[in-house]
Order: structure tokens, then sequence, then C-alpha cells
């Protein structure tokens, strides 16, 4: 287990980042956690605002009670807020937000509301900072996760298959698109470290298909690589079968079930990985209680797709799944972008 404490070289390493989000003397921002924050990524947000002269403000919401029946995990949706106007309308009236927050503000349903007054979002996720370190935003990185996204945007339809057994299209058409390097300064923009992701969040009724998740592949909100294969149909959007005879299914199964929620089944996002400094092996070295894992979902070239909240689909439930995939030949519009989980192109 690694020490989670103050190190010189980290707080550099968030004044770099924090500045590659534009902030500088003067910018206007709060440090938005919550009572189960991992306190030195509280501390090292607020150290570098202060050595960079920003004008910050420190936010700790008291983390909610927990309700659902089973853990939730990487949902990517802080549930802490609670709607509260004072918290809301206090986050209207500055420039950025650093969020510190367990699961992050992404998919928050109060973030819509927020993005909409021009704040922009920097989501610092969950992870011991080593990690991110490792995976500090590059401003060099942002040229292929832009190029990624104009070509999510400009398809209709993406295409999934792997050698494995999976079969998945995907229709794009009016599918809001995103990704991040990890830095935004635009007003509203969203961006979370690690980065490299581009995504999108597809229409109602729109994905159709197969997905079989072989060995080696990652379920992260359960934290551990795939022992076995499993199986899932995909039927309009949702998960109607999960197929195979292991722990692995059985897993699935049971928490999905457990939600009583058909929202749950129902799918988030899709896209892929661009970051090189991202890396598929590296939840074998940490334990569970240092990682998110946000770095496996941004691996260059993985096929990542998700299940829970879609906000642009208008469904929000905590049951989420983040499920990175390797080895997947991505199309779209019939062109390859990515071969056998390896990126093509420009995108290389």
């Amino acid at each position: 287990m690694m020490q989670e404490i103050i190190e010189g070289k980290w707080i550099a390493s968030f004044k770099r980042a924090l500045s590659l989000n534009g902030v500088k003397s003067g910018t206007k921002l709060v440090v938005l956690a919550e009572s189960q924050s991992r306190p030195v990524l509280i501390k090292l947000a607020s150290l570098a605002c202060y050595e960079l002269n920003a004008e910050y403000s420190t936010i700790v919401l008291p983390t909610p009670e927990q309700t659902a029946v089973v853990p939730v995990k990487s949902t990517g949706a802080c549930n802490a807020i609670m709607q509260k106007r004072h918290v809301i309308e206090a986050l209207k009236h500055i420039e950025i937000i650093v969020d510190v927050t367990v699961e992050g503000l992404i998919h928050s349903e109060e973030w819509e509301e927020i993005e909409k007054s021009g704040t922009r979002l920097f989501t610092i996720c969950n992870e011991h900072p080593e990690i991110l370190e490792r995976t500090e935003p590059q401003a060099e990185l942002q040229s292929k996760v832009e190029l990624g996204i104009q070509m999510l945007n400009s398809a209709t339809q993406m295409h999934v298959t792997s050698k494995a057994g999976t079969d998945l299209m995907i229709d794009l058409t009016g599918a809001p698109c995103g990704g991040t390097p990890g830095f935004s300064t635009n007003p509203g923009g969203v961006a979370h470290w690690p980065g490299g992701l581009c995504l999108a969040f597809p229409a109602k009724d729109t994905v159709n298909g197969k997905i079989v998740m072989d060995v080696g592949d990652v379920n992260l909100t359960f934290k551990q690589y795939l022992r076995n294969q499993v199986s899932f149909e995909i039927k309009n959007d949702f998960v109607t079968d999960v197929y195979g005879d292991n722990l692995d299914a059985d897993l699935f199964r049971e928490y999905l079930e457990a939600w009583e929620d058909p929202i749950a089944y129902g799918l988030s996002h899709v896209g892929f990985g661009v970051n090189p400094k991202a890396r598929w092996e590296s939840l074998a070295f940490y334990d569970k209680k240092d990682v998110q894992g946000t770095e496996l979902r941004a691996w260059a070239g993985n096929f990542l797709w998700s299940t829970g909240s879609n906000q642009y689909a208008g469904r929000y439930t905590l049951g989420h799944f983040d499920l990175p995939m390797k080895n997947c030949s991505i199309a779209l519009d019939g062109k390859l972008v990515v071969e056998d989980g390896k990126l093509l192109g420009q995108l290389c």
C-alpha cells in the first residue's frame, strides 16, 4: 500500500494540470469535495490553486447516506449535491470547478444546469496521486482526442467486432460526442484526469447486437480483469441477456438484478481510448482502494462501453458498469479506426 501524503512532485503535477485547464492568477474557482473524498487530493488541489494565486474556495459536502442495496461505485455521478440550491447557485458563479468528489460530477443530474452558466468542470478522478502523476495531462494529446471526437461526430454508424464474437451496431445519428485530453478552457467544458477518451452517448433505441467480453477484459465497477468469457445480448440500448456459466457472469447478473431498476440495464456511452500513457496492465499493480480505474478507460485502442445513466437519453440510475475491452475492431461508417485493439492512421 502506497502512502497518501503531500509530495512536492505531486503539487507540481497538479499545478501543471490546473494550468492546462486555464487556472492562473485571479481565476475564480471552487475545489469541490465531499466528506469521503480522498484527503490528499483535496490538499494537493488546494495547494496548487494557492501557488497559482487563484481566487479559490473549498466546499466539502457531506457524503449522502448509503441507500442502495449494493455498493455504488464508478458511476461518474456524484450525488452529494442533492439539489441543494445554495450549492448549485454558488457553482454557477465561478469559472471552474476543481472536482475531487468520490464519483465526480460528469453524469450528475445537477451538472446540466451548472454547465449552462458557462462554468467548466475539471474532475480529478479518485486515484492515488501516483496514478495521476503518471497520466498527467499533456498538451500533445489534444489533437488525438479532437480527431477522435471529429470522427465520431461525422459518423452515422459505429460497428464493433472482435474475434471473440462481438458484433455490435450503434446508430450515431444525433448522438452527442465528446472527450477530453485532461483539460479544457472552453465555457461549460468538461475535463477529467486521467484523460484520453473519445465517447458518444447514443440516443434512444440505437444500440443492438452482441458483446462478448473475453478473458483479460475489464470490469471497472468491480476493479478486476475477467477470468472467464461473458456474453451480452443488446436490444434497443438494453442488456436483455447475460450469458456465461461462471463467476464473472454471475456477479454481473446479480449486481444488475439487485437494483430492481430497468434503467440499470441501459447503455450509457460507447467509445475508445487514445492515451498512450494509460496502461491496460496497470490494474494488476494497485490495491482496489488506490484506484478508480479511469486510466483503463483511456488506454489507447480499447473499446469502452458502459451501462447506467445516459443523460442524453433521459436515463438516470446509480447502477453503473464501465467495461473496457481489448482486441476489438471499431469501424465508423465502414472505415476502421481501431483494428484488433490498435489505433489506426492519425490516431496512432
